[in-house]
């Protein structure tokens, strides 16, 4: 999977958790595209790797963050940081 792919599943994967819309581990799979062993993969690589506090409820049948937060990736501007000009032409 290209990593575009994967930021994109990711950010489909948070706003299911926030919407508390995830269903079963097997029905977000299918939400987001793929098998549940590579739902559990991503899991891992997502609690273990990355810090995201996620957990599920059997009784709601749902994924849900244990902390608030959100998701993103991008690259922030810091104008002037480092004390650089931006030269154009």
């Amino acid at each position: 999977m290209l990593l575009y792919d994967k930021i994109k599943k990711i950010e489909q994967l948070d706003g299911l958790i926030k919407r508390k819309a995830t269903g079963t581990p097997e029905d977000l799979a299918q939400k987001l595209g793929i098998s549940p062993a590579s739902w559990y993969r991503l899991r891992d690589q997502l609690v273990n790797g990355f810090g995201f506090p996620i957990e599920y409820c059997p009784v709601k049948r749902t994924y849900f963050y244990t902390e608030e937060g959100t998701f993103t990736f991008g690259f922030v501007r810091h104008p002037q940081r480092y004390g650089h000009s931006r030269k154009t032409g």
